[in-house]
């Protein structure tokens, strides 16, 4: 989050376009206003559009306006959002939800400053400056014939990654007594504290839907908080590892299917005569099992180790005895 934090103060400065790439409810629009707050353009507009939430024809209009009579029920003339950004900045949001017929208009836009209205000749000029988020990736996209590479690259012109919430447990804490002090001001009640166990519970959770999930849990707390302090009783039964969340259970799926497949696989494999199979079965799985946890960990042994059980100097010795030290010995 440091290095989110470095980019944003350097780059807000400059006239690049932004891509803010990170799982829903990371705070990728927090990012966005903070590019534009800290921007040139902070005193003009900031526009935000869900491009996944209109249909093709409806975005199309709420991004470029329509004129009279364009289309049925364009009774008058309408302004876009491109429009209203003028001078300032517009957040395009779930920008890989946009079809190939919008990419066209938004790559123009992107290189030329241009555009016409839906159902208009007249090509208009605007001075705005491009922010867009997604959750998915987007070379991905490209190689599905999904995103159009030239505007990938436009767009793409600086990237943002945003951690989740579970990478960085370390913020929790401080999240939570945010979240805990704003929502006491809301309701108009004193102040109260977290319980130790409470916030125990909230950084051991894996948090499937980040930040976001974080602060309508805080806030679920604080309304049937009846105390001075938040205990663990007023958390949701899945923060207290009694229901496990969907995203967890797939995440532990994933890890099924790769070790049931490699169980078949070294089994299949082996003639009816194999001394040790056990062995080369278990040293196999394990093998798997621990560079398949570290990547998904991104490299961060205190990160893969808790997720296998184990603690880092076993899980050092493991990646030792496999021969994958030098590649993922990255620090913790």
């Amino acid at each position: 989050m440091h290095q989110v934090y470095r980019i944003t103060r350097q780059v807000a400065p400059s006239v690049a376009s932004v891509l803010l790439v990170g799982e829903t409810g990371t705070g990728k629009e927090l990012v966005a206003r903070a590019i534009h707050s800290l921007s040139a353009r902070a005193t003009g507009p900031f526009i935000r559009v869900n491009c996944g939430a209109l249909s093709e024809s409806l975005l199309e209009s709420e991004l470029f306006g329509h004129v009279k009579g364009s289309f049925t029920g364009a009774i008058t003339n309408r302004t876009g959002r491109f429009e209203a950004a003028h001078t300032g900045t517009i957040f395009l949001d779930e920008i890989s939800s946009t079809s190939e017929k919008l990419q066209v208009k938004l790559l123009r836009v992107l290189q030329e400053g241009e555009f016409e209205r839906v159902g208009d000749t007249h090509t208009l000029s605007v001075d705005t400056r491009v922010v867009a988020a997604t959750n998915r990736d987007l070379e991905l996209e490209i190689q599905a014939g999904r995103f159009r590479e030239d505007l990938y690259y436009r767009l793409n012109v600086i990237q943002i990654d945003l951690p989740p919430l579970r990478d960085r447990p370390g913020d929790i804490p401080a999240l939570v007594d945010h979240f805990v002090a704003a929502y006491c001001e809301e309701n108009d009640r004193d102040p109260i504290q977290v319980s130790r166990e409470a916030m125990e519970f909230l950084e051991r959770y894996d948090w499937p839907g980040n930040v976001r999930e974080l602060q309508n849990y805080v806030e679920r707390a604080v309304v049937l908080c009846e105390r001075t302090e938040i205990q663990s009783d007023n958390l949701p039964p899945r923060v207290r590892g009694l229901i496990e969340s969907p995203a967890i259970r797939l995440r532990r799926a994933d890890t099924d299917t790769l070790v049931s497949g490699l169980v078949q696989h070294a089994v299949s494999n082996s003639g009816p005569d194999e001394d040790n199979l056990y062995q080369k079965i278990v040293g196999r799985v394990e093998r798997e099992l621990i560079e398949h946890v570290l990547a998904d960990s991104a490299g961060i042994q205190i990160k893969a180790a808790a997720r296998l059980g184990i603690n880092r100097n076993t899980l050092h010795k493991k990646l030792k005895e496999f021969g994958l030290e030098q590649d993922n010995d990255m620090p913790a």
